[in-house]
């Protein structure tokens, strides 16, 4: 777990990790993430001299932003989670917004971040999995049932692998830094090499790493191009573990998306400027913007 205190102007005051405790059951995350928030808490009353005036979290799986309920979560365990009252209790009664964390990186990358200044965008990190935080006139467009930015699971190649989600080549089976990790240990022969190491060795020149990096730079391109066609947005920001790779990533890539765009407008895309801090920045954001609507009304 990653948490911040976060000023009103989106600075970063100060930054706190801990591991969440996920093997020891999905309660003791509960209880580690408001633990947490409490420290986090009087670190700031003690460091700054007031206490923070409303708190936000973002968390994995399926979110209810609106009841502030952390729906499930996989690799938590959790179902039904009402994180917003536990926290706001935890915490003395400040408001308490709760968010998706692709989504809530993707609100911080766009106001703060590699987004500045472009009305539309698409934040795309690709780690594990890979997902999509669609920005709109700086806020982040969940759709009807919170599901909106699933772009991990755009089918690129039917008759490609299976998905946890129950299809069968889905962008992240192909692209995500986890899906390169499984082809490179394949090709290489070294079941420990993963990803970065994939990227080492396109820059060495090695052909089958560079064979295993072109498919998946492809794959993603063919889903990139898919997601412009519906959204068009100005700028894409590639974000996670995979764009760590620089350049190594970044020129095929635009690259490939040139190749394959006919009538669409090209984006910029252009690398997410703010690492593993995003989601503690847009999580903080959150809770600003909860007061400003408070005060508003």
């Amino acid at each position: 777990m990653k948490a911040a205190l976060v000023g009103a102007d989106g600075a970063l005051l100060h930054e706190a990790r801990r591991a969440t405790g996920r093997k020891r059951g999905p309660d003791a995350v509960v209880e580690s993430i408001l633990a947490f928030a409490a420290d986090l808490r009087a670190y700031g009353e003690e460091h700054f001299g007031e206490s923070a005036l409303a708190a936000g979290v973002a968390v994995p799986g399926i979110v209810d932003a609106e009841k502030g309920v952390a729906v499930y979560s996989a690799n938590l365990g959790w179902r039904d989670v009402p994180m917003r009252q536990l926290l706001g209790e935890r915490l003395g009664g400040v408001p308490v917004a709760l968010g998706h964390d692709v989504r809530t990186g993707g609100l911080a990358e766009g106001r703060i971040g590699a987004g500045q200044g472009a009305d539309r965008f698409l934040f795309i990190p690709l780690g594990t999995g890979i997902a999509g935080a669609i920005g709109i006139a700086g806020a982040i467009e969940e759709g009807a049932h919170g599901y909106a930015g699933e772009i991990g699971h755009i089918v690129i190649r039917p008759d490609g692998p299976d998905c946890g989600c129950g299809q069968r080549g889905c962008l992240e089976t192909l692209a995500s830094a986890s899906a390169v990790s499984r082809a490179w240990a394949a090709a290489s022969g070294d079941p420990k090499a993963d990803a970065a190491d994939c990227a080492k060795a396109v820059e060495s020149g090695d052909p089958k790493a560079v064979a295993v990096w072109q498919n998946a730079v492809d794959a993603l391109a063919a889903g990139l191009v898919t997601a412009l066609t519906l959204l068009d947005p100005r700028t894409l920001i590639i974000g996670g573990g995979l764009a760590e790779a620089g350049e190594t990533l970044f020129t095929p890539l635009r690259a490939a998306v040139e190749e394959r765009v006919t009538f669409q407008k090209l984006p910029h895309i252009v690398p997410a400027a703010l690492g593993d801090t995003a989601g503690c920045l847009g999580a903080g954001l959150l809770a600003w913007d909860l007061l400003s609507t408070e005060v508003s009304a």
